[in-house]
């Protein structure tokens, strides 16, 4: 099974699950805390704010002058449809006033009830919190004149690890050239930075894979679509809380890609996040998804996700080159179904993969020794340039001298 059809797999399911949680919470709008809430539609025509352009045009005028034209316009002209998800649309636009692409994601009719609308708010407001690097910029918020609730995001030009996965897969022989163990090392890296910087401030993003990291043309990485994205200490829009005071999560995110208690609809935290990208990071390196062979059935790939044990890192057509035995074990450790045995924070993992990059990491085999041997040896030269040259000379007069030996001993 290809990793186009587990993508397929996991992108119904992702729709149909979220699909099945709103239907299942639009019994709750008839509770009086939630239907007293405003939605987009009940905001009267006169009330909504408009998003016009303010700045003026300027140009030349006889003698020199400077000329203001002020003709108001719609700020965002709409230049198409870039993807559409369970409850928003996302469109590409022109910022009128100052000149530069973006990206506006528009809230659909369907989901513009009023727990769709705080659930958009909630949105929002996490990613708007998160001013990372790695993580989209939201510019603006608004209503539009059909009442729906939008907001407006930097445009990311680029593509997906989806698609870079998918060219590595099919032996693209630029993109196995570019993307080397340590290049795809360093993306990961960017990506557990984000995860960082959101789990100090206890958000969980809880639908990483790889349609939803982003690298632009000019190598930069995002971290996409935090729209199931969660505090933990807090009860999301339309959450009731158990009968032990927390809250009762139901099934929501991409199963091919949650981590074990995701899917088995259990309480999360960020160790949830970590496994979900070390089951991005197993599939960048080895070019096939850890579950593909479960594709076929939506409930089989949940039971797997849970109970199945992991093969690691076998390798597949278009590989081209053995997975190091340092990465192999980074993922068997960020793949494991007990929490507790995982990585237990961002930085943890990021310091492994560092100390792979570095040649510093752990030895555990012979190979691994070897590997830190050779490095270790390179770096004695950069630092004792004299001394390396010394005792290379050294080794080698030993070494002729000690064949000389055999020779002599041979011929006489």
């Amino acid at each position: 099974m290809s990793n186009a059809s587990i993508r397929a797999t996991q992108g119904w399911a992702r729709m149909a699950t979220r699909a099945a949680d709103l239907d299942m919470n639009a019994a709750t709008l008839a509770e009086p805390g939630l239907a007293q809430a405003s939605t987009a539609q009940g905001i009267a025509a006169s009330q909504r704010p408009r998003s016009i352009s303010v700045l003026p045009k300027v140009q030349a005028a006889p003698g020199g002058a400077v000329e203001l034209l002020h003709e108001p316009a719609q700020r965002y002209r709409p230049l198409g449809i870039l993807g559409t998800g369970g409850m928003g649309v996302v469109e590409r636009a022109e910022d009128v006033d100052i000149g530069r692409p973006v990206a506006i994601k528009r809230l659909l009719p369907e989901a513009s009830h009023a727990l769709g609308v705080a659930r958009f708010v909630s949105e929002i407001r996490i990613v708007g919190s998160l001013d990372h690097p790695h993580v989209v910029p939201i510019h603006d918020v608004g209503v539009d004149d059909d009442g729906r609730y939008f907001f407006v995001m930097k445009y990311v030009e680029g593509h997906t690890l989806a698609d870079i996965i998918d060219r590595l897969a099919a032996g693209d022989t630029a993109a196995l050239q570019f993307w080397t163990f340590e290049r795809r090392v360093e993306l990961i890296i960017a990506v557990l930075q984000a995860l960082a910087y959101a789990h100090e401030r206890g958000i969980i993003h809880r639908d990483i894979k790889p349609e939803n990291i982003m690298v632009g043309a000019h190598g930069e990485v995002r971290l996409m679509d935090w729209g199931i994205a969660r505090h933990v200490d807090e009860l999301e829009p339309g959450e009731v809380p158990s009968s032990e005071g927390e809250a009762a999560p139901g099934l929501i995110g991409t199963p091919a890609y949650m981590s074990p208690e995701q899917a088995a609809c259990a309480q999360l935290d960020a160790r949830s996040d970590l496994y979900s990208l070390t089951v991005v990071f197993h599939e960048f390196l080895s070019l096939n998804h850890y579950l593909s062979h479960r594709a076929d059935s939506l409930y089989g790939l949940i039971d797997a996700v849970q109970h199945e044990a992991v093969e690691i890192l076998h390798p597949t057509r278009g590989a081209h080159a053995l997975v190091p035995p340092e990465l192999r074990h980074i993922c068997e450790h960020g793949l494991r179904k007990d929490p507790a045995l995982r990585f237990q924070s961002a930085t943890a993992m990021i310091d492994e993969l560092r100390d792979y990059i570095d040649g510093r990491s752990a030895v555990r085999c012979s190979f691994t020794l070897t590997k830190r041997m050779l490095r270790e040896g390179g770096r004695m030269v950069d630092r004792r340039p004299r001394l390396a040259v010394g005792l290379a000379m050294t080794h080698t007069t030993l070494a002729v001298f000690g064949f000389a030996s055999l020779i002599w001993m041979v011929v006489t």
